[in-house]
């Protein structure tokens, strides 16, 4: 199969093996699109290795064919279109994957849309939901409010009835969430958030793949049993944390990756997307926003636009040309 490898820091499109497999209770797809996500940038350049066992190749999340199915899989079928949460391996003509990380499409949804759905989506509901464990009501703050997690979470928030905040880099960011659902928006490049927060009622749980340049003032706007839950670390990996204000406000602070979850974890999250958040889909509730495609032989593009944060919503790729 063609698969994208990593030359020298460059982007290079050529043969490579097929994964082997599946296994039992595995399926192999032939991929039509795959998302970008920041996270193949940081893989990329050194800092954000694949868990022991995944695909040394890029891509977290894909949209395709179910071409053949592994022993005990029930469910999925060999010409059933799905899309699928992966650790690995997106970025190429074929991938193989537990059948637990494999959902069919949303009614009405095509391979292109539904490429944009498995690793926002699920980042979102985990973070909000089940890490965060939002409370009816409760108040949340987004950070890189445009970015596809961003987007995602302020439909989620929208749709299940907690106002939003949220902090982009530019005014047509902003305009992008508030038309999303967000009740309060903050451009990050007039300085500190906190006052605007603050007016607006604080927060009761962060959203926040900034990390180290953030959390004081993260800490200053968390209501009390505030929760912040970390997912980046954008403006790096060190900073100060006040104990005193995390003890009297009884904050927490939640660390949380999803790609190192083992396939039983990433399965119960999709299982309860497919419950809340792909119904919602199907009626036009919530949608995925696409930015920008590009074909596959021009990896190197498409990274490099995310790398300059210039996208609103979700960046793809375009790989066996179905849509």
């Amino acid at each position: 199969m063609h698969a994208i490898a990593v030359d020298e820091d460059c982007l290079r499109w050529h043969d490579q093996p097929a994964p082997e497999g599946p296994a039992a209770g595995e399926v192999r797809l032939r991929v039509a699109w795959a998302g970008v996500n920041r996270a193949d940038l940081m893989q990329r350049s050194g800092h954000y290795p694949p868990p022991p066992g995944a695909s040394h190749l890029l891509g977290l999340e894909v949209s395709g064919t179910v071409i053949e199915v592994g022993a005990g899989v029930d469910g999925l079928r060999p010409g059933e279109r799905v899309c699928a949460l992966l650790a690995g391996g997106g970025y190429a003509e074929e991938v193989v994957v537990d059948a637990r990380q494999v959902l069919p499409l949303p009614d009405g949804f095509g391979l292109r849309e539904a490429a944009a759905l498995p690793e926002v989506f699920a980042t979102a509901w985990l973070n909000l939901f089940m890490e965060g464990q939002l409370a009816t009501g409760e108040r949340v703050l987004l950070h890189a409010g445009a970015s596809g997690v961003g987007t995602a979470a302020i439909q989620l928030c929208r749709a299940f009835g907690h106002p939003c905040f949220v902090t982009a880099g530019s005014d047509d960011k902003l305009a992008a969430c508030r038309e999303l659902g967000a009740d309060g928006v903050f451009n990050r490049h007039q300085g500190s958030f906190v006052e605007a927060v603050k007016q607006w009622g604080g927060a009761d749980l962060i959203l926040d793949p900034v990390g180290g340049a953030y959390l004081a003032d993260n800490q200053r706007v968390l209501n009390a049993g505030g929760r912040l839950v970390l997912i980046g670390l954008m403006g790096g990996r060190r900073a100060e944390l006040d104990l005193g204000r995390m003890l009297m406000k009884r904050q927490r602070l939640i660390g949380s990756t999803l790609r190192a979850k083992p396939p039983a974890a990433k399965g119960a999250i999709l299982d309860a997307l497919r419950a809340h958040v792909w119904p919602r889909l199907a009626s036009g509730e919530i949608r995925p926003l696409i930015d920008r495609t590009w074909p596959i032989t021009e990896a190197e593009a498409a990274h490099a636009h995310v790398e300059r944060d210039a996208n609103i919503g979700k960046v793809l790729l375009e790989v066996g040309g179905e849509s």
